[in-house]
């Protein structure tokens, strides 16, 4: 923690959190912090964590959540770390019970995602895969729904039957959208309607438009 930062209620409940958990605040300079930091506004505060424990997407697929069935975000080569941040936060506030990202050509999970995912990252389990089309492949043999969300899709999100079963949203990457191979994988292509003259959303706003509407529909 920056020595130089002005009183405030957010860092006096930092403070009191870290010592209840029996965490050490170390007092340095800011140029410290900025030298440790690897986002652009550290705020004066920096935490050094553990790894994220991998998880398996295999058992992800078949693990249930206070009785809830599977509800997986997967992510179809996502590369903004701004973008992955803010799927990752919308899929935990939604209830999601883990996400999927493919080893290669994708966001990984840094500082800045965490920073964008604003703690989602510690709920949400995480698992990584060779190659998104086997894993939804795999998904469909244990009993998963694949959704994939296009705006070329042949559906409305809105009509969205399977939503209260095991299910994994598969969102494409920014400008592309979903891949040849993992659309030919979906059960269901959904598209977000759209009412303005825009034919598309951003994913992460899309993300969040479909994570809450699964949400919505289990809800019921």
């Amino acid at each position: 923690m920056a020595a130089d930062l002005d009183p405030a209620p957010i860092l006096e409940e930092i403070t009191e959190l870290a010592a209840a958990d029996g965490v050490r605040i170390n007092r340095v300079g800011r140029s410290e912090i900025e030298a440790e930091a690897q986002t652009d506004a550290p705020q004066g505060v920096v935490a050094r964590l553990d790894p994220l424990e991998p998880k398996d997407a295999e058992a992800l697929a078949r693990r249930t959540v206070e009785g809830r069935p599977p509800f997986l975000v997967v992510l179809d080569g996502v590369t903004d770390p701004g973008n992955l941040g803010a799927v990752l936060r919308s899929a935990e506030g939604a209830g999601a019970t883990g996400a999927v990202l493919p080893r290669h050509r994708t966001a990984r999970v840094t500082a800045t995602v965490a920073k964008t995912a604003a703690g989602a990252i510690e709920h949400l389990p995480i698992a990584t895969v060779g190659g998104v089309p086997a894993a939804l492949s795999r998904f469909r043999e244990l009993g998963v729904w694949v959704v994939g969300l296009d705006q070329d899709g042949d559906s409305s999100l809105w009509d969205l039957a399977v939503a209260d079963e095991p299910i994994a949203l598969v969102l494409g990457a920014e400008g592309k959208g979903l891949s040849r191979l993992a659309r030919e994988r979906c059960d269901v292509v959904a598209a977000v309607p759209q009412l303005g003259r825009l034919d598309s959303l951003n994913v992460s706003a899309a993300a969040a438009v479909a994570c809450f509407e699964v949400a919505r529909r289990r809800a019921h």
